[in-house]
């Protein structure tokens, strides 16, 4: 004959079979809500204009990019790797950087090269090799195009001019053309120092880069 069931034994076994009994209880248990997935992260690698000179951080082009992506219904992090006064070879030495979970990367760079006067072959081989650097870790590139005036000399800003077109055909990347045209000489757009753009700006500059972007999120 078994022995009757002590008082806290009884209660363990009650607690038991009124959870069991109760619908759905077992399943509810077993279920551990998930954490939404996180943010792609886009980086824009960048000189001054990225890094947002003059401009606090939440009018600077990354939280500007965020804001005209968010509103075209992209949940994104956007990162600014901006240094004032890089070139496209100062890229290119720190595109390691660029941190590993980026899923798309905006190459805004070659706008320190035109005022150097950096020849356009070497500022053309060093955009590519930030592209390949980027594609082989699997990271989408935009490349954003720079646009050379004509006042620094017809050959030259022609030869200049190509190097953007002709690498995102040649290294099948995405390609944002002529991103600073429009802003740069418009005085309700720039700094006083005429060089780099103001709050509006940077404003105009993410959404004429947003759409692109965007494209590229999707893949």
């Amino acid at each position: 004959m078994s022995q009757p069931l002590s008082a806290p034994d009884r209660r363990r076994v009650l607690a038991t079979l009124l959870a069991l009994s109760m619908p759905g209880a077992a399943v509810a248990a077993s279920r551990k809500p998930k954490a939404p997935p996180p943010a792609p992260v886009v980086t824009v690698l960048g000189d001054s204009i990225t890094a947002g000179l003059g401009l606090t951080t939440d009018r600077a082009l990354p939280a500007r990019l965020q804001s005209a992506l968010e509103q075209r219904g992209a949940r994104v992090q956007v990162r600014g790797l901006g240094v004032l006064g890089d070139t496209t070879g100062g890229g290119l030495a720190r595109v390691g950087r660029v941190p590993a979970e980026t899923r798309v990367c905006v190459v805004a760079l070659g706008g320190n090269d035109l005022l150097q006067g950096v020849d356009p072959s070497r500022a053309k081989a060093n955009l590519r090799a930030i592209i390949q650097h980027l594609k082989s870790r699997g990271v989408r590139v935009v490349l954003a195009g720079v646009r050379a005036p004509a006042l620094l000399g017809a050959a030259y800003a022609r030869r200049f001019n190509a190097i953007y077109p002709d690498l995102a055909r040649e290294q099948g990347v995405f390609y944002a053309p002529d991103f600073f045209t429009g802003v740069i000489g418009m005085s309700r757009y720039m700094q006083r120092d005429g060089i780099h753009p103001n709050a509006d700006g940077a404003r105009v500059i993410a959404e004429r880069l947003a759409p692109v972007v965007a494209q590229a999120l999707r893949g």
